[in-house]
């Protein structure tokens, strides 16, 4: 099983976006003691994926954020759901940045790309990879 994990400056913000517009659920969030986000957890169906702030540690060294390197990103979270048009439209809806429009993909199915606030990319789509079909 592959967790995918990110850092963000604005936890607080960052939650509020992956549940209200790209429709995430918490999972498990880790509050410090003054109440900000240490550590949070977000589902979508059976996939979890972890974010937390910045905190100078061992691996922070090795992760650069999309605004320092050009608004650029070196990966993409991909999400296999099966309403991808309604998300698409949830995701735009909600201020989402499109990156990629909604379009069918050659090797099957659709999807489209989203950028969240702070630059990391989300992308849906209805193909499969472990089926091989959408």
């Amino acid at each position: 099983m592959l967790i995918p994990a990110t850092r963000y400056r604005d936890c607080e913000a960052a939650l509020v976006f992956l549940k209200d517009v790209l429709g995430l659920e918490e999972h498990a969030i880790y509050r410090s003691e003054d109440g900000k986000i240490s550590h949070a957890e977000m589902k979508l169906g059976e996939g979890i994926m972890m974010f937390g702030p910045p905190n100078d540690g061992p691996f922070d060294v090795y992760m650069a954020d999309p605004v320092e390197i050009g608004g650029r990103e070196t990966t993409t979270i991909y999400a296999v759901i099966t309403d991808v048009a309604g998300r698409y439209d949830r995701a735009v809806a909600g201020g989402a940045k499109v990156i990629l429009p909604l379009e069918e993909q050659f090797y099957g199915g659709s999807s489209f790309t989203v950028a969240d606030p702070e630059g990391h990319f989300w992308t849906f789509g209805d193909f499969d990879p472990r089926t091989g079909h959408a």
